[in-house]
């Protein structure tokens, strides 16, 4: 064993034990069923149980060293099935990710993203000034909070809905939600920093503490009775990694927020001809169970007509963006044939549904993108919960 292989090695194995249940893959029985499951399993040639065994062979820099680690959204539909209880998405692959910063070479989108967010605080790399840029958009005023301000609840918008221009309409579609229920929410505004979901997928272990310990402080300089995002990731993170930070505190994703004023919001529904189908993101379904919410909220809404797709729920397949893969554009066109999100809205047509509704950002750029390349504009619409809610609070424009 080389030198490099051999630090390689050390390394992961140093680093595995310090994650829960990580000592698990040892235990692995080399079943298969992680690449069984895997968006990317056709693709690869090192599948989360290859990966191990590569490591038990002292060839692991034939992992680290290449792009295999990469390949992998963070869907934790692996981790989910494991009959071995590895963490395979929350430490297997963020630790070869790691190494693979550490020896290898990432790939040069996520590479930039990640310096963007030490640099800037988000990944786009955008001025901290332009992340409240959306609420000049709005025709009633949202309240910029200064530290020791209150208010009911604090709006984490996090990267995608704040840069992004399609994450940007979601963003506003639930601020004029919370507007039309009289809530009093507030952003924190240039104070704003990512919550991190993807530095820490992406093995950036001491970028990620920094990140979280700087947002604990300034989260909790301002007074509130809730959080709530409209992005799963950062509901993810803040609801169940932040606490090991000393972050304590209710975190509520928008679905949440919305199926509590159902009843409110029922009394407004104007009824809506459409056939819908909802795809369970990875982060909101298969890690935090929320299930149920997004299609009571759906089923509440008059006319609607809810189908499922073949594969829902704790089945649900990736949008593929996750883990930082929609920061790897060259990663999938080398490797993938079909992307999982080109897979999805074809699985999503096939239901026959006119609407495909999500609750994620992430999803909604991934999926409209795939409805462009799969043809099928005008055929399949692509609408987060917030903006088929709003939509159903003001009427089909005629």
């Amino acid at each position: 064993m080389g030198m490099e292989e051999s630090k390689i090695f050390e390394d992961f194995s140093r680093e595995m034990p310090k994650f829960l249940e990580g000592e698990n893959f040892k235990k692995c029985i080399q079943c298969g069923i992680c690449g069984g499951s895997c968006p990317f399993g056709p693709y690869t040639e090192f599948t989360p149980r290859r990966m191990i065994a590569a490591y038990r062979s002292f060839l692991l820099d034939d992992v680290a060293l290449n792009d295999w680690p990469w390949l992998c959204s963070s869907c934790n539909l692996c981790t989910d099935r494991c009959p071995s209880n590895i963490p395979i998405t929350d430490a297997l692959i963020p630790v070869l990710r790691s190494l693979s910063l550490n020896y290898g070479k990432p790939p040069d989108e996520l590479a930039q993203s990640l310096m963007n967010i030490s640099r800037f605080g988000n990944s786009f790399g955008e001025s901290e000034k332009k992340r409240v840029a959306w609420t000049q958009e709005m025709n009633f005023p949202v309240k910029v909070l200064r530290p020791g301000d209150y208010t009911d609840y604090l709006f984490i918008v996090d990267d995608f809905g704040s840069y992004d221009v399609r994450g940007k309409e979601i963003t506003k579609s639930f601020a004029k939600i919370m507007h039309f229920l009289n809530t009093e929410f507030g952003v924190m505004g240039s104070n704003e920093s990512t919550i991190g979901d993807l530095v820490r997928l992406s093995g950036e272990f001491g970028l990620f503490e920094n990140i979280a310990l700087n947002n604990i402080k300034k989260i909790n300089s301002y007074k509130f009775d809730a959080i709530v995002t409209i992005d799963p990731h950062a509901f993810h993170s803040l609801k169940n990694v932040y606490p090991s930070y000393g972050f304590s505190g209710p975190v509520v994703h928008h679905t949440q927020f919305l199926e509590s004023n159902l009843e409110k919001l029922k009394k407004s529904f104007k009824s809506l001809n459409f056939k819908v189908t909802f795809h369970d993101p990875c982060y909101l379904g298969r890690k935090n169970k929320i299930y149920d919410a997004p299609r009571k909220i759906i089923d509440a809404i008059p006319g609607i007509k809810r189908v499922e797709m073949e594969r829902s729920k704790e089945n649900s397949f990736c949008c593929g963006g996750g883990g930082g893969m929609v920061w790897m554009d060259s990663i999938s066109k080398k490797y993938i044939k079909v992307r999982p999100a080109e897979e999805r809205v074809q699985e999503a047509y096939d239901s026959g549904a006119e609407i495909m509704v999500t609750a994620c950002p992430i999803d909604a750029i991934m999926f409209e993108d795939a409805v462009k390349i799969l043809g099928l504009e005008g055929k399949l619409k692509i609408m987060d919960i917030a903006e088929l809610v709003l939509l159903a609070l003001e009427g089909e424009k005629k």
